[in-house]
């Protein structure tokens, strides 16, 4: 705070000061037995200036190192530490004010990060116990499989498979945040990835008469199999949702300067342009999540870009409305072993 803003603070201060010279020069100008003239009211203002003009450079004096305190204390995150060097009771009482609050907001945080684990804990033990049950109805569906209608067996598979599919989105949705203690990065073979994922999918292929093709040669890639086949999976099931009968979707790998691009295109409906930037914010389903039949979470994309965000891979969609849509994932070429020592 500079001095004029402190001035600005001791207005009081200051029209107290004209009143009591003014209440001065009154009474000085009744009483009987002085005379006053406008010289003495002068050397008396000039005299009572400069003790004032001493008194308010004092006090700012005095309160701009506990002004520096505080605004060093801003600049290394106040919340995190107590504040101290207090010497006046003012200063004090402000002092432990704040330390109040900052003693308050570290308990609210520690509870709140402590629910927020039990939540977890809760959400992680909860998939995999839900996954026992799960697993245990698509034994007993195929076990009825010569005894129920064909059409109705493959309904109830795709609807055990979307239920499996939004519980592994709730893992994956659950671990987001411990992401650091969960990967292991590898050399791995990207059709060895992809392939059982492809596979795992062949129901909606089958039903829907889409077809696939993979386009180019394998490549290694230094990653996570795990994450990538998460992330995978959900471009997948986009890109099976929103295609049409007979469609058909090619996945594309291709080794440039750049890294190794792992694409999924599609012939479906297209996402409209002002939807493309936003796909992959959390919830948003868009007009294709409203408008068409398929059921949209909103968080399939959400969680692809983040986890490959955290792989250090690049995510981007390329869409044209009514003509399809291309889902890239880019594997950075790692040069680090390269580089002159």
């Amino acid at each position: 705070m500079n001095f004029f803003r402190y001035l600005k603070d001791q207005w009081s201060l200051i029209l107290g000061w004209l009143f009591f010279m003014i209440l001065t020069a009154f009474v000085m100008w009744l009483a009987p037995n002085i005379v006053v003239d406008w010289e003495t009211i002068a050397y008396l203002t000039v005299i009572q200036s400069v003790f004032l003009a001493f008194y308010l450079l004092g006090g700012y004096l005095g309160k701009r190192r506990w002004w520096a305190h505080l605004a060093n204390v801003k600049e290394h995150s106040p919340l995190q530490s107590y504040l101290e060097g207090g010497h006046t009771e003012e200063e004090k009482l402000v002092e432990e004010y704040i330390n109040q609050l900052i003693r308050e907001h570290q308990e609210l945080m520690q509870q709140a990060i402590s629910n927020q684990q039990d939540q977890k804990d809760y959400i992680d033990s909860w998939v995999h116990e839900i996954k026992v049950p799960l697993a245990a109805s698509e034994l007993l569906v195929r076990s009825v499989e010569f005894d129920i209608d064909d059409k109705k067996y493959m309904l109830l598979e795709n609807e055990l498979s979307k239920i499996d599919e939004y519980v592994e989105q709730v893992l994956y949705y659950a671990r987001l945040d411990s992401f650091s203690r969960d990967y292991l990065i590898q050399e791995y073979s990207l059709k060895g990835i992809i392939q059982p994922v492809i596979r795992s999918q062949a129901n909606y292929f089958i039903q829907k008469q889409v077809h696939y093709e993979i386009i180019g040669e394998d490549a290694v890639v230094l990653t996570d199999a795990k994450w990538v086949a998460f992330i995978f999976k959900q471009l997948l099931s986009n890109a099976i949702k929103y295609t049409p009968n007979h469609g058909e979707i090619m996945i594309l790998i291709e080794t440039t300067a750049q890294g190794v691009t792992l694409a999924v295109k599609d012939s479906g409906i297209g996402i409209p342009t002002e939807d493309v930037k936003r796909i992959f914010d959390k919830g948003f389903t868009g007009v294709n999540g409203r408008l068409t039949q398929q059921h949209s979470t909103g968080l399939g994309l959400y969680l692809a870009k983040n986890l490959a965000e955290k792989l250090g891979l690049k995510l981007t969609a390329d869409s044209i409305q009514n003509h399809g849509t291309t889902m890239t994932i880019l594997f950075p070429t790692l040069n680090f072993y390269n580089e002159e020592r």
